[in-house]
């Protein structure tokens, strides 16, 4: 079983910002390429980063996006490091009941271009809604020193 798990991908399109395909396929390994790329400079463990690549694969399974409702707590917390990272993103369905009430439906869904920049290594370009650059990353780690 465990063979099974490391190959399942998410059956969707990477395109480059001009539009040209990538890839047919959204892999673990893609996944854990852009988590790792994502953490900070140093990133994070390659072992750490394939095991949460495939944590958020099973979930999704073929799909290219998930309702939330799945999600226990802990999953939603990673779920949101990934949103702040870039690489996951919300959508939101309402309808009307059939008594009236509104009803709202949370879904997961991949960001394939922030994605396919942080495999490229293009970690720098849109951090999507509410994220940005950090504006440390560009400052030299002596100019924290005193003299």
């Amino acid at each position: 079983m465990k063979g099974s798990r490391e190959n399942l991908n998410v059956l969707t399109k990477l395109k480059k910002s001009d539009g040209e395909t990538v890839g047919s396929t959204l892999t673990v390994e893609h996944l854990t390429k852009a988590i790792k790329n994502s953490i900070d400079k140093a990133g994070m463990p390659e072992e750490e980063a394939r095991a949460m690549a495939q944590h958020v694969m099973n979930f999704f399974g073929y799909s290219e996006r998930i309702i939330d409702n799945v999600l226990e707590p802990e999953d939603r917390d990673a779920f949101y490091m990934l949103e702040d990272a870039g690489i996951l993103m919300t959508e939101r369905e309402e309808t009307t009941l059939y008594d009236g009430r509104e009803w709202r439906i949370h879904y997961w869904m991949f960001r394939k271009e922030r994605i396919h920049e942080l495999i490229s290594g293009r970690k720098g370009i849109d951090m999507g809604p509410g994220g940005a650059d950090n504006v440390y990353d560009e400052i030299p780690d002596d100019i924290w020193t005193r003299e």
